[in-house]
């Protein structure tokens, strides 16, 4: 998946990394810049300036319980209408004042197992950035549409994805199961205890002892046993490549140390 913003300056691209500590980095960085900081007017409830404050600094007072809501709403008024008619950074900016809400929003949320988190981080990112120039000067609550955006696009998206492990996978595969015969797996170098024995049987088993969790098993027979492609996978699923090969080579370390055990207690 794409990613919304850039890597901060300086900074290291990773796979690994939050793609929301990311843009915190680059939002942080713009108000705490020791030169010339970027500012902006900070509203009272009668439309008076207060004067003008960091980037950092004003979010910090959004995300306060103790602003009031009618400040809170003007603020948020010219947070808006700077990113939609001025240039970078303010679009930056403004999608940089929501991440506050977007980490509580994502901290409620128990993601499958096909998903990673940065994938959703992302998508929530870019659902924030898309409605961003969409929002109409009249609008009631600009915030609101902003994180009602990101709301319905991280639950599309987990939704998304437990329908696709349904689909492949809709009943968890039993020891007893019969199947038909199978390729052996690519690159075998798991232990099989000293006897023949079936691959998804072998797979099956380990789901039954909880070693593996079905998805991890069916990412396993999907790619090793049925020949798919990680790549076609993951498009499938809208996940970064990576992240699925991150996932299956995961599995199969749960499953070696599963099969080693099992080696021993013979």
């Amino acid at each position: 998946m794409h990613r919304v913003f850039p890597t901060p300056a300086g900074a290291k691209a990773d796979e690994s990394r939050s793609p929301l500590g990311e843009l915190d980095e680059t939002f942080l960085a713009l108000g705490a810049a020791a030169a010339r900081p970027l500012t902006m007017p900070v509203l009272l409830e009668d439309g008076r300036a207060k004067g003008n404050w960091p980037v950092d600094r004003v979010r910090a007072r959004l995300a306060h319980p103790g602003t009031a809501a009618g400040q809170r709403a003007l603020i948020w008024f010219e947070v808006v209408r700077r990113a939609q008619k001025l240039p970078e950074p303010w679009p930056l900016v403004a999608v940089g004042m929501t991440i506050p809400v977007l980490r509580r929003m994502l901290r409620r949320q128990q993601l499958p197992q096909s998903l990673e988190r940065a994938d959703l981080e992302q998508t929530a990112l870019a659902a924030v950035a898309t409605t961003l120039p969409l929002l109409t000067d009249d609008h009631p609550e600009p915030q609101r549409a902003l994180f009602n955006a990101a709301d319905r696009e991280i639950h599309r998206l987990i939704y998304s994805a437990r329908k696709q492990e349904r689909h492949e996978w809709p009943v968890a595969i039993r020891p007893d199961t019969p199947s038909p015969a199978r390729p052996d797996i690519e690159d075998r170098n798991i232990p099989d205890g000293g006897e023949e024995r079936d691959e998804y049987a072998v797979l099956a088993a380990a789901v039954q002892a909880g070693a593996l969790k079905a998805q991890e098993a069916q990412l396993i027979a999907l790619t090793r046993l049925g020949k798919k492609s990680v790549k076609d996978i993951a498009q499938q699923r809208g996940l970064a490549w990576r992240t699925l090969y991150r996932h299956r080579a995961a599995a199969e370390a749960h499953l070696a140390a599963y099969l080693r055990q099992q080696a021993y207690e013979v």
